[in-house]
This record gives C-alpha cells, structure tokens and sequence, in this order.
C-alpha cells in the first residue's frame, strides 16, 4: 500500500488539460468485439508523439491518453493523431476500433482480462463486475495549482455532472437491447462500491485524512480504488471528471474537453458558492436522471427547492461561458455543443436512428466504426 499520510499534490498549471478514451476493438467478421488488445499493442510501432496508447481492463479495450496540453487545438491534434495511429493499425490487423459507450450486442463472460498485477487485483476483488466493467468513457483532467484548488474544483463541477453525461450520452444498447437509457454505461460504473460523488471533505488535508481511514479500514488501496464521478489526481495535478460516455467521434471528445476547461475556468474565476452536502443529497437521482432522459431529465435543485430542466439549465449555462470561451480560443467548439444541446440530438439518437435504418446491430456497429474514423475538421493540417 502507499503511504498516504505523506500523498502530496503536485502543483500544474491552471487549466492545463488531459483527455484519456477507451475504445472498442471490434472483429471485421461480425462486428462483435474482439481479443486483441494484447498482441495489437505488442505490434504497434508509434513514438508517444500524440500521448499514450496501452492496455485496459479486458482484452476487447484499448486506451488512449493525450499528452498535457494548454488549449483545445492542441488537443484536437493529439486526439486526432491517436486515431489515425490506431485506425490504420487496427486495419492492418483485420480488427476495427470505435467510440461509444457500450458495446451493441457483445457477451460480458467471453471476455478476458487483460494481463498486470492492476488488472489481476480488480478482477480478484469485484468478480464477475470485472468483465462487465467492458464499458468505455472519456475521462478530463483540468489543471490545478493546489491541492485546495482540487478539493473545492471537485464539489464545484459535481453539480454539472447530469450535464456532461447528457452531453456525451452514447450507450442506449446493452446485450442486443435498447436499455431506454441514454447512458446505459454508468449503470456499470455504479455497482462499484466506491463509486458516486466525493465526500464532503473542506481541503486537501481532509482529503488525505479520508484517504488515510479508508486504507486502514481496508477500503482503498489508493485513489485509483475510487470512481468518483470527479475525482482528484495528485501525480497529475489535475482534477478529472470521469463520468462521460467516450463519443462516437473525437470531434466529439475535443468539445467535451473544451467545454470542461471552459466551466472550470468560470467556476475558479467566480467561485460560485458550494454545499456539497446538499448536492449530496439529489446527486444519485440527478445522475439517474441525465443517464435516462438526456437533455430531457428534470434535476432537483436542492438549494431552491425545485425541479429544472436539465436542457434549459445547460443551453443556459453555454451562453454564461462564451466569454471564457473565446478567451481560451475554444468559441467554435461550444457553439457546436449549443448545437446538439439545441437540437437534443446526441450519440445516442444517432445510434438508435442508424440501428433502426440498419435493421441489426453488427451493421449498426459498422457504422459506428466509420464514422470514428473520420479526421477532426478541428486539427490544423499544414
């Protein structure tokens, strides 16, 4: 175990911004995901240019990690450069590789763990969860100069939650069945026991002091045991928001990532007042919410005592960060998320749309695949 009474936060720079996906590595035969994780890894010559490309939890998932970026165009560049690596790879390997939340149609038992001692110890722990923790989301980390920083940006953006995950939706079908969510995914991710909102800690020091009672109970090994939907990461000097689906694109992915440096921005600079004990208190039914309805989920304002809907407030809440928008250069990206806030029309739409025209899911997941493999209009190219 680590020792946690001496867990330090490194300082970064404000605002600095990091994106990781997983994604679904699918057979060419029938579309269904397949084994390969592994052996395209160890055949995979690439230089670390545009970030990190490794393993996760099952032998159907890869993993992809930008590097630490100041804006969104940086981003888009290393996001994109990831996918074209891996596109053409995967194509020289008979395997195709997508976005989505879940998997259309795929049978959790027949997959396998990925080898690592990490891996070995979530599958002794959770069991049967590990392999159907075969869901793949987005995780953002925004820089932060404080451990205190950390703390207060955590209970911050856990209000606007339900938005993210409305904002990036992408996982209506699991087992060959439209689960009437928009967001089936996090469904997985809440039968972990350490999943759900931070505690109402008041800083850093209260953090490691929790962080310490749960290593002596036996609870947490260290932060990697908690799934918080927004978590500190002290190696990293990041807060990271860990509850969006990954999209289907990663035009997609860049907008998510500038829309979280931009609400950070405006919550640091305005420093809104927080009662984390109070959003505790709906945070569970405003995620249930945004992960049935989308941007049709009516959340409760604990504060207020109301109910508001969830497509109002985030419209609403685009239009408060377009200053902070166009001081980080990232205007064109919230306007296209005000877009799809607008229209309602999101991944999962796509999805049930393209399943319905398609009549089967392998076709449907065909699909899925091509349209991951379209460049970014948003990197530059010389």
């Amino acid at each position: 175990m680590s020792d946690l009474s001496k867990l330090s936060f490194t300082s970064s720079r404000p605002l600095t911004l990091g994106v990781e996906l997983e994604l679904q590595l699918v057979s060419l035969r029938d579309y269904d995901l397949t084994r390969a994780a592994t052996d395209l890894l160890a055949g995979l010559q690439y230089d670390d240019r545009f970030g990190e490309i490794k393993l996760e939890i099952t032998e159907s998932m890869i993993e992809v990690n930008s590097r630490p970026r100041q804006d969104v165009t940086a981003i888009a560049v290393d996001l994109d450069g990831l996918r074209e690596v891996l596109v053409s790879h995967c194509q020289r390997n008979n395997i195709a590789i997508c976005g989505g939340g879940t998997h259309p149609f795929h049978h959790w038992p027949e997959r396998r763990i990925c080898p690592g001692e990490r891996f070995a110890f979530l599958n002794q722990r959770y069991g049967y969860l590990s392999k159907q923790f075969t869901v793949f989301g987005q995780h953002i980390h925004i820089g932060v100069p404080s451990g205190d920083d950390a703390i207060w940006l955590t209970h911050a953006l856990n209000r606007y939650v339900p938005h993210f995950v409305a904002l990036s939706a992408s996982s209506p079908f699991i087992d060959a069945t439209d689960t009437a969510f928009e967001s089936a995914r996090l469904n997985a991710v809440s039968a972990f026991p350490l999943s759900g909102q931070a505690p109402d800690v008041a800083d850093w020091a209260a953090f490691v002091d929790h962080m310490g009672l749960l290593q002596s109970c036996g609870v947490a090994e260290s932060i990697k045991d908690l799934y918080w939907d927004v978590r500190p990461k002290p190696e990293y000097g990041t807060v990271e928001v860990r509850v969006c689906d990954t999209p289907l694109s990663v035009d997609r992915a860049i907008e998510l990532a500038a829309f979280a440096q931009c609400l950070a921005r405006y919550l640091l600079r305005e420093r809104p007042p927080v009662v984390p004990a109070m959003q505790a208190l709906v945070a569970r039914y405003n995620k249930f919410q945004a992960c049935r309805f989308g941007f049709k989920a009516e959340l409760a304002d604990p504060i207020h005592r109301r109910t508001e809907p969830l497509g109002e407030t985030l419209l609403h809440l685009l239009d408060t960060l377009v200053a902070d928008a166009d001081d980080l250069g990232c205007r064109r990206q919230l306007e296209r998320l005000r877009t799809l806030a607008h229209s309602q029309h999101g991944d999962a739409a796509w999805l049930r749309e393209t399943a319905t025209a398609a009549g089967n899911l392998h076709d449907l997941t065909r699909a899925a695949t091509e349209r991951f493999a379209e460049p970014s209009c948003y990197r530059p190219h010389a």
